[in-house]
């Protein structure tokens, strides 16, 4: 019915067709308006712009009313992706150029042998459709009463409507199909057409010469058998309604077969079902009727698919009568709207042209010769009666000598239209002329352009190619990047797990060191505990020889006490003397160092992959400028007089080192600047170093320390030395 976006269906390719013939004939909105009655009114023009007025301010109310925030009933798209037919029809139909067209569409269902109109405004009340009744108009036609008509003027608007109605079929779910119509569907479209007056202007005000034809396009529902849809409850009653109106519309054919073999006039069951009673004048010979069967090759439908096609085979046998179709005819000239049409341009060119009493001029579409009035009464009762010739002599020589005027205006009008004749065919031929000249150009472009053409393929083809190479050349240096990345994240990882690996060795060793350290503080002190108890017997003993001495001899031995005591006075004495002598000492001269850095402003140059480090001293620059990369001659040029390169590196032993050179920038003549550096700063960290541990030697110089032969050696020393 539809169709597909690049192949349309019968209702599009029908409505393109009819807009497509009668696109320059028709009438504006509500010439033509339905009477509810299967017929229609033609209004003049003050009553159809009236309702046209009232269209477009209920249209403006409806969107105001929607911005204000009303409440609105929101159809419902089951169709959420409408088609859009991207191919129009192109075919025309020769049409009367002297009648008016309108178009009218309705859209109907018809569901459990109801009759719904789809294009009816609904009721917010009760939500729901309202059945619609059959009837028979004044010409014994069948048609829904009161159903909705609209008046449409493009293929577009139609089909926007046929989609609207579209969305409130009744569909619903089984097991063969997804969406499954459960009722007939009927798109009518009605074309309405009236005759112009004699003088082509306006829409005879007559409604028996108005002419209506309608297609009416039906989707018949179809039904499969239960077992294979497995429908209970509604869906099974909505099946049945189907097949019973599809049973009737086949019963119906089958009869008119009948009558058609055996010439019987057997009656032919309408009523049975609202599809076969609405279409009842179709089926009588008032219209035609073309059948269009959709089968599925399934073997699963093998069944089903017989009985359709032994049905539409029958179909085809079916023949009626046509009765004649009667035309009213005025006698009004044909032609008349080309010849309105051209009197207007003709006297819009001469009020252009400054002729004001053009404008006064009547439309005239009748003959423009003519002989007089008709011809006097020529019946004769008495030979005597004479007056009768002599009036006809006299108006036959009338008519002479008009026609004789007539005939020399044709022949002066004829010469005339000779002599605009050869002046057009001179002109012609003067174009052709000029037409062959620009033919031979255009020819001559054409070479140019196709040249031009080549040329632009084989550049587009090189820019394709570079583009490719280009593209192949940033997935090759975003490979790199990328695994320039991860190496320099391997990199860091590892460079973190050694700084990790190192700490937590560096505070193992210190651990252990602090253990020895303090183990050998403890032996340490043993060690002197016990020296100093051996000094203390040796002393003693010393005392109880010297007093042996003294009482034996009465020599003093203080002099031995008094020289034993010496170096730790001369050493101490020594060592302040030295202290004294380094405080007083005069500073060496510092070449860098310089009084005033107020002044200076620091290029602070830091690459972005530095560790940090979390020393106490700190590099400090009050006024500077922080760049990672120099890329412009100005960051060193701009009012800028120190220049700083922080780096890192590893030393000998592992650990990590930060260096700051620095240097003085220096403008050069050339307008730039150069740097000379002349001091660097290194930032270091270090491990405490551990104490010496004392060995069976450092116990052995203590114990001579103690004996009485090493007093002559501490003061012939020049260091002196203290002894606990």
């Amino acid at each position: 019915m539809t169709g597909e976006s690049q192949d349309a269906g019968i209702m599009p390719r029908c409505l393109d067709v009819i807009f497509n013939s009668i696109a320059n004939y028709q009438t504006k909105k509500f010439i033509f308006k339905p009477d509810k009655l299967n017929g229609f009114d033609i209004q003049n023009e003050a009553d159809a712009m009236l309702d046209r007025q009232n269209e477009l301010h209920a249209g403006l109310m409806s969107q105001r009313n929607g911005k204000s925030g009303k409440l609105r009933k929101v159809e419902s798209d089951s169709d959420s992706n409408p088609i859009i037919h991207d191919i129009e029809e192109t075919e025309t139909i020769q049409v009367d150029q002297d009648n008016v067209y309108a178009v009218f569409v309705t859209y109907v269902e018809i569901y459990n042998n109801s009759v719904y109109d789809l294009l009816e405004d609904e009721d917010i009340r009760t939500k729901t459709l309202q059945s619609k009744i059959v009837r028979e108009d004044g010409n014994k036609n069948m048609y829904v009463h009161a159903v909705t008509e609209i008046e449409v003027k493009s293929s577009d608007e139609a089909f926007e409507i046929f989609q609207r109605g579209q969305r409130r079929r009744r569909v619903a779910h089984t097991a063969l199909n997804a969406e499954s119509s459960r009722s007939h569907s009927v798109f009518t479209i009605r074309l309405v057409q009236a005759p112009l007056d004699c003088e082509g202007e306006q829409v005879v005000q007559d409604k028996r010469v108005v002419c209506i034809t309608q297609l009416s396009l039906v989707d018949l529902a179809g039904s499969e058998r239960t077992n294979r849809t497995k429908n209970t409850g509604q869906r099974l009653r909505e099946a049945g309604n189907i097949n019973n109106s599809l049973m009737t519309l086949r019963s119906c054919l089958e009869i008119l077969r009948e009558n058609q073999l055996q010439s019987t006039n057997k009656m032919v069951p309408y009523r049975d079902s609202k599809l076969t009673h609405l279409f009842k004048n179709y089926f009588d010979g008032e219209g035609q009727v073309r059948m269009i069967v959709c089968v599925n090759p399934r073997t699963d439908d093998y069944d089903e698919t017989i009985q359709v096609m032994k049905f539409a085979e029958m179909t085809q046998e079916v023949q009626v009568a046509r009765p004649a179709i009667t035309k009213i005819d005025f006698g009004f000239t044909p032609g008349r709207r080309q010849a309105n049409k051209l009197f207007k341009e003709a006297r819009s060119k001469l009020q252009k042209e400054g002729r004001l009493e053009a404008a006064d001029l009547e439309i005239d579409v009748g003959l423009v010769y003519s002989l007089g009035g008709p011809f006097p009464e020529l019946e004769i009762n008495s030979p005597r009666n004479d007056q009768i010739i002599t009036n006809l002599m006299h108006f036959l020589e009338q008519r002479i000598n008009k026609r004789n005027i007539l005939r020399t205006d044709l022949q002066q009008k004829q010469n005339d239209l000779r002599k605009m004749l050869m002046t057009m065919e001179q002109d012609h031929m003067n174009l052709k002329i000029e037409n062959a000249s620009l033919k031979a150009a255009n020819s001559q472009q054409n070479k140019k352009i196709s040249a031009l053409e080549g040329h632009l393929c084989k550049t587009e083809e090189q820019i394709d190619s570079l583009l490719r190479k280009l593209n192949h050349a940033n997935d090759t240096i975003r490979s790199l990047q990328h695994e320039l990345k991860d190496r320099n994240m391997a990199l860091n990882q590892r460079l973190i797990d050694k700084q990790r690996v190192k700490q937590k060795y560096n505070t193992k060793m210190q651990v252990e060191t602090d253990k020895m350290n303090k183990e050998l503080e403890i032996k340490l002190r043993q060690q002197r505990e016990q020296l100093q108890n051996q000094m203390k017997e040796k002393d003693d003993k010393l005392r109880l020889v010297k007093q042996i001495l003294v009482d034996d001899n009465g020599i003093n031995s203080v002099p031995i006490s008094k020289d034993y005591a010496t170096p730790t006075s001369n050493y101490i004495q020594t060592k302040g003397t030295d202290c004294r002598s380094r405080r007083d000492k005069a500073a060496t001269a510092n070449l860098r160092y310089r009084r005033s850095q107020s002044a200076d402003r620091w290029v602070d140059h830091r690459p972005g992959a530095l560790v940090p480090v979390g020393t106490v001293l700190q590099p400090l620059m009050r006024r500077r400028r922080s760049v990672t990369r120099l890329t412009d001659p100005k960051e060193i040029t701009d009012g800028v007089s120190r220049y700083c390169l922080v780096a890192q590196e590893h030393d000998t032993d592992g650990e990590l080192e930060t260096k700051l050179f620095k240097g003085d920038i220096i403008p050069t003549s050339g307008g730039g600047a150069q740097v000379i550096f002349n001091d660097m700063e290194c930032l270091k960290q270090l491990s405490p170093k551990a104490r010496k541990r004392s060995g069976p030697q450092d116990i052995e110089n203590i114990n001579e320390i103690g004996s009485p032969n090493h007093s002559s050696t501490l003061k012939e020393s020049k260091r002196p030395r203290v002894v606990n």
